[in-house]
């Protein structure tokens, strides 16, 4: 009798691949409801509608959410550009999803279902590659999968769910480089698949929030240094001189051109319709905006020639730029306070959640609630407990151990926490909020998976790997029963209120 064996190749295409459709499946049941506009919706899932009509925003008639949840989409926009304060590229892939399936709340949000499992995906195939092992990088898949900020991410209309995909895809494409390099590392090679993929990654990742340049930056400057060293210890194992200089700028130059500068023209391309439509925010903006002065004689005397049309384009584009530049960091949002913002040093640990959605005070009866109580339903942007703390202390572990092992794996959690946490603490001053760390916590899972994977090559019998094993299984059913705990305040479902209060742990998720 034959007997086939699937190779472990195949397996690590088939765990990841299965582990993506079981997040799929979680994140898709049911994601049209609520049918409203949930918090940030209202301006992410209209902008993209108006992209999809016109190729830019438009501004938006009063009471359009009631117009647009009643299905009535005539005079919904007032036909002028809109001041939006993100560029289009996340917009855009909200926009697929209503070209098929419309302007519904499953419209708008379908796109988030599939780029969030597809982050689960590509999450746990980077895992593999680091590790070496298809069982840990579905460990590290099905820890994203159960995790309720990236599940809540991932079924509403906000940006930061695909921030989260382009960053930890470009970062999963450079580590293939740095695997790539390594088999040709005989030779310098101009065209670098992988570092061109990275770019486009992370030009998307910027026109979709300008936060991801902080992760552009950070592993633009570690792939440069990964491969200087490998070609270091190349050349000493040849018994050759090592440069520094030469070297760094043979590897460094091309990197630039092919992260940095692939990255700068996907960005420009994310704001295509806006520069076929740089005239209408000429008219609107360029004159002056509020205390913004002009942008200068060319809005109402245009350039002439052949590229003058061009030219002007740009020059309106960095003028508006500067706009929202000043919008995020100058006096206006200075001055403003929200209910559920947050300071960013407690992120990490789920400090203070933030609710997209309520609904107080329903009857008892709904719910099968006692008399004297009452029911609700709830969206609230909150990371699943047990994955957090256990995390937080997992990247402790991590920088103890790239300091003292210096093995490079232990670089992409650290500096990729460092990378999508710390920033924000320049910003402290006007509300933030702590659902931006959806970008963070697949790091953090990668520095929990890197810790298991440690201590399993550390063992030293059978019954210390079955310990380990033991403790993780432990943690990934911990992660899962809390997930399903947690899942009624996740969905919006209906819940008595004593229910309600027995899942606010502290008085700061309220």
């Amino acid at each position: 009798m034959l007997v086939y064996r699937v190779s472990d190749r195949a397996w690590g295409w088939i765990g990841p691949v299965g582990v993506a459709l079981l997040a799929f499946v979680l994140r898709v049941w049911n994601v049209g409801y609520p049918n409203r506009l949930m918090f940030d919706e209202t301006y992410y899932a209209k902008d993209a509608y108006s992209l999809l009509q016109h190729g830019y925003v438009q501004d938006f008639v009063e009471k359009a959410n009631d117009k647009v949840v009643a299905g009535d989409l005539d005079g919904i926009m007032t036909g002028q550009p809109s001041q939006i304060t993100h560029p289009d590229g996340g917009k855009w892939l909200i926009a697929i999803g209503e070209h098929f399936f419309g302007l519904d709340s499953f419209g708008w949000r379908i796109s988030a279902v599939v780029v969030g499992a597809l982050t689960v995906l590509v999450l746990a195939r980077l895992v593999r590659r680091l590790t070496g092992s298809t069982i840990i990088g579905c460990f590290a898949g099905l820890l994203l999968c159960f995790d309720g900020l990236h599940f809540v991410m991932s079924r509403i209309a906000l940006l930061d769910g695909f921030l989260a995909f382009w960053l930890v895809s470009a970062v999963a494409c450079l580590v293939a480089d740095r695997d790539w390099v390594r088999e040709r590392i005989h030779g310098y090679r101009v065209l670098r698949p992988w570092q061109l993929l990275a770019g486009v990654c992370f030009g998307m990742a910027c026109g979709t929030k300008w936060s991801g340049v902080y992760v552009l930056a950070v592993f633009g400057v570690l792939v440069v240094v990964w491969e200087v060293l490998a070609r270091r210890q190349h050349s000493h194992e040849r018994g050759l001189k090592h440069h520094w200089v030469r070297t760094s700028l043979a590897v460094g130059l091309p990197a630039f051109v092919s992260i940095v500068g692939v990255a700068f023209v996907v960005y420009l391309a994310t704001w295509t319709g806006w520069l076929i439509h740089h005239d209408l925010y000429e008219q609107r903006f360029g004159l002056g905006f509020g205390e913004e002065p002009g942008w200068g004689s060319y809005v109402t005397d245009p350039t002439g020639g052949p590229f003058g049309p061009t030219l002007d384009a740009f020059r309106s584009l960095w003028h508006y730029h500067v706009i929202t530049w000043d919008f995020h960091t100058g006096d206006y949002l200075a001055h403003k306070t929200h209910p559920y913002q947050s300071d960013p040093l407690g992120w990490l640990v789920m400090e203070r959640p933030v609710g997209v959605d309520a609904q107080n005070n329903l009857p008892a009866e709904s719910c099968g609630a006692a008399a004297t109580s009452s029911c609700m339903r709830e969206v609230l942007l909150l990371g699943n407990p047990i994955l957090w703390w256990t995390g937080a202390l997992a990247l402790i572990a991590s920088v103890v151990a790239w300091v003292t092992t210096k093995d490079w794996r232990w670089a992409i959690p650290v500096l990729g926490v460092a990378a999508t946490w710390l920033p924000w603490f320049i910003s402290s001053g006007r509300p933030i909020f702590s659902f931006y760390a959806v970008v963070t916590i697949p790091f953090t899972i990668i520095a929990i998976s890197l810790v298991v994977d440690s201590l399993a090559k550390a063992a030293e019998n059978a019954r210390q790997r079955y310990a380990l094993w033991l403790v993780a299984g432990v943690l990934l059913t911990a992660v899962i029963v809390t997930f399903w705990y947690f899942h009624p305040i996740y969905t919006d479902d209906l819940i008595s209120y004593d229910g309600w209060r027995d899942r606010m742990w502290f008085n700061r998720w309220i």
